[in-house]
């Protein structure tokens, strides 16, 4: 079979190459306590659009920086008792999927709220010295500050928690069960949310983007989605003299180094072609996954979404609403 990564036994014993910052725990509880610190509630207005049965809002809310944190909200109107929330995260550089696309999760016994990640291509604000949308150079943002909390990918991942929170909060109880669900940028981001707010019961991450920046590099694959990553080394520092500084930084926003906090049950759609997102990349974070989790390979896929995936995360997701079998809860190779 061919292969541009690990395969088999490899893959499932691979650790990661990116350093973890030796405050790694203490950096990310600083974070927390800064996001959680905003007091600030969330603020709906309906949507032009009507759908009979479910209303839809623009819901916006402050993430860290007092940044305006935009999510689509679609919530049913008839109420049933413990329905839960699915939070989507979109791709790099991109915005919330369409109302249309969102509904099909409304079908299956979910609310929804969709995040626009700050800065990218939807309404949120990146308030990093300039408003409005950027198109590239989001997961290097910060590199340079002397501050790690300034990196955009940190505040975005931060804004993904504070989303969980506002949603397990939704109906005045507290207890509203909340799952994730993404692919690429928003499979890293699901995980990551999963990892900073514990009580999220399920994650279905589609070969997640963020995991182990130096695995990436080392495969020469930083032309797509890490370009951004040799851009920056040609640039600033072009005869890799700060080669191991940086990516103890990046570290701080590898989704693999939090996937040790993740509580809720995982599932892993990976594409064993992934010349994007390399297996191995996805697999330095699932690896480190304590909680129920389990894995499909995809031989002849790459950076894509196969036929049955999205099928497969809502097979997995659906039991939470009451509806459907689900997953036969074993993990798989």
């Amino acid at each position: 079979m061919p292969t541009i990564d690990l395969c088999g036994e490899e893959l499932r014993s691979f650790q990661g190459r990116t350093p973890r910052p030796a405050d790694f725990d203490a950096f990310w509880e600083e974070g927390l306590a800064c996001m959680e610190a905003i007091a600030e509630e969330p603020q709906t207005e309906p949507a032009k659009i009507e759908i009979p049965g479910v209303s839809c809002c623009h819901l916006y809310y402050t993430g860290v920086g007092n940044a305006r944190i935009y999510a689509k909200y679609l919530r049913a109107k008839v109420r049933q008792a413990d329905r839960p929330t699915l939070l989507v995260f979109h791709g790099y550089r991109r915005s919330s999927p369409s109302w249309l696309n969102l509904m099909s999760f409304v079908g299956a016994g979910f609310d929804v709220m969709a995040m626009d990640c700050r800065g990218q291509g939807g309404r949120s604000q990146d308030v990093g010295g300039i408003l409005g949308t950027t198109y590239s150079g989001h997961f290097i943002r910060g590199l340079d500050d002397p501050d790690p909390h300034r990196m955009l990918m940190h505040q975005i991942m931060l804004d993904a928690a504070r989303l969980a929170r506002i949603a397990s909060r939704m109906d005045g109880k507290g207890d509203v069960p909340v799952a994730a669900f993404g692919a690429s940028q928003g499979g890293g981001l699901a995980l990551a949310c999963a990892a900073l707010f514990p009580a999220i019961k399920k994650v279905a991450a589609v070969c997640p983007f963020l995991c182990d920046y130096r695995r990436v590099w080392e495969m020469d694959l930083g032309d797509t989605a890490y370009a951004e990553l040799t851009d920056y080394f040609k640039m600033f520092d072009p005869r890799h003299e700060r080669e191991e500084e940086i990516f103890t930084k990046l570290g701080y926003i590898d989704v693999q180094h939090l996937a040790p906090r993740i509580r809720g049950e995982v599932l892993l759609l990976t594409g064993q072609m992934d010349t994007v997102c390399p297996p191995s990349a996805q697999y330095a974070a699932y690896n480190k996954i304590r909680a129920p989790k389990q894995a499909y390979l995809y031989p002849d896929y790459g950076h894509e979404v196969a036929p049955d995936m999205e099928d497969m995360a809502l097979r997995f997701l659906v039991p939470m609403a009451g509806r459907g079998n689900g997953t036969d809860g074993q993990e798989r190779k």
